[in-house]
């Protein structure tokens, strides 16, 4: 038997960090007087670090693999000073310990990862979305085919304004509002889109904030309507399907 084959076992356990004892001193000792063995060992270093990291993928390196599994199935050839029973299970089990963490740390990342992924996927969406309405309220804006009302109320300081930029054709609506006064609990203003013919069509239920001011932007309405007014009501919160009197904001076409 030659020198290296007497510490071929060791170098093996001694890159897992597994050699202890007498059998540890005897190579550390012969490592300093043996550069093969130093490289041998160096090689089993790197090609375990391959196998550790090759966890997180799909297929570990090859190369590595096998350089790794021959070299811990190689027959013991230690001398009787080293317990039989160390060398058939102390290197299982420091494969076994180390594969397990390797794999729960990538389980882990993994996990982390697709949350991640999944957040980014989310906040895309709301961009995409906030994008999209934002494109819809400047086309509405900048329309020059735009309907324009202005709504008023009686005149009583500060007295109440609203305002109404239409486009029929793709029905894209936006209403704005300044001193609306403060609705009643449960009731809440409706907007009113009264066509050149047939009945008032709901355009948005609102309220009011502190100051007074409101916007509803792009109520859901038929495309290709002519309205000849719009108008404002006090309803329940969840809005009417028609108008109930008295009309609190009224204005036509212009």
């Amino acid at each position: 038997m030659s020198v290296h084959e007497q510490f071929a076992d060791d170098l093996a356990l001694y890159a897992l960090g597994a050699l202890q004892g007498e059998g540890r001193v005897a190579l550390e000792k012969h490592l300093a007087e043996c550069a093969a063995c130093r490289r041998e060992l160096e090689a089993l270093r790197g090609d375990m670090a391959l196998f550790a990291v090759s966890t997180m993928g799909s297929k570990p390196p090859a190369r590595s693999r096998q350089r790794l599994l021959e070299a811990l199935k190689r027959e013991p050839r230690r001398t009787p000073a080293t317990p039989s029973w160390w060398r058939t299970s102390a290197v299982p089990l420091a494969i076994s310990a180390g594969l397990l963490v390797a794999l729960i740390a990538s389980w882990k990342r993994s996990d982390q990862m697709q949350d991640r992924i999944a957040e980014l996927q989310n906040q895309l969406r709301g961009q995409q979305t906030e994008l999209q309405r934002a494109r819809e309220i400047v086309s509405t804006l900048t329309a020059t085919d735009a309907m324009k009302v202005t709504l008023v109320a009686a005149k009583t300081p500060p007295q109440p304004q609203g305002k109404v930029i239409y486009v029929k054709d793709r029905a894209g609506l936006i209403f704005l509002a300044s001193n609306l006064p403060a609705v009643p609990v449960q009731k809440a203003y409706e907007l009113w889109l009264i066509p050149a013919s047939g009945a008032p069509m709901p355009a948005g239920v609102f309220k009011p904030d502190a100051r007074g001011s409101a916007i509803v932007i792009n109520p859901p309405l038929p495309a290709g309507v002519d309205a000849k007014a719009f108008a404002i009501t006090v309803e329940a919160e969840s809005g009417a399907s028609t108008p109930t009197m008295p009309i609190v904001m009224m204005g036509a076409g212009e």
